[in-house]
C-alpha cells in the first residue's frame, strides 16, 4: 500500500509545477483526501483507510 501511494506522489510532483510550498502542501493534501477516505485497498479488504481505521479504534475501545 505503501508503494502505490509513494508512486501517486512522485506522479504528482513530476506532472505539476508548484508556485510555493505552501502550493505543494495544498496540493498533496487535496490529491491525498480521496485516496484515504473515498478509494477502497484491496490491502484492508476492500475498505477505505481512514474508515478502516476508525473502526478498528472502535473495535478496541469496546
Amino acid at each position: 500500500m505503501v508503494e502505490r501511494l509513494d508512486g501517486r506522489i512522485n506522479e504528482l510532483i513530476q506532472q505539476t509545477r508548484f508556485d510555493s510550498k505552501a502550493d505543494l502542501e495544498a496540493t498533496l493534501m487535496n490529491d491525498l483526501k480521496p485516496y484515504y477516505h473515498h478509494i477502497p485497498h484491496r490491502a484492508l479488504d476492500a475498505k477505505r483507510p481512514i474508515p478502516a481505521l476508525k473502526e478498528w479504534q472502535k473495535q478496541r475501545t469496546e
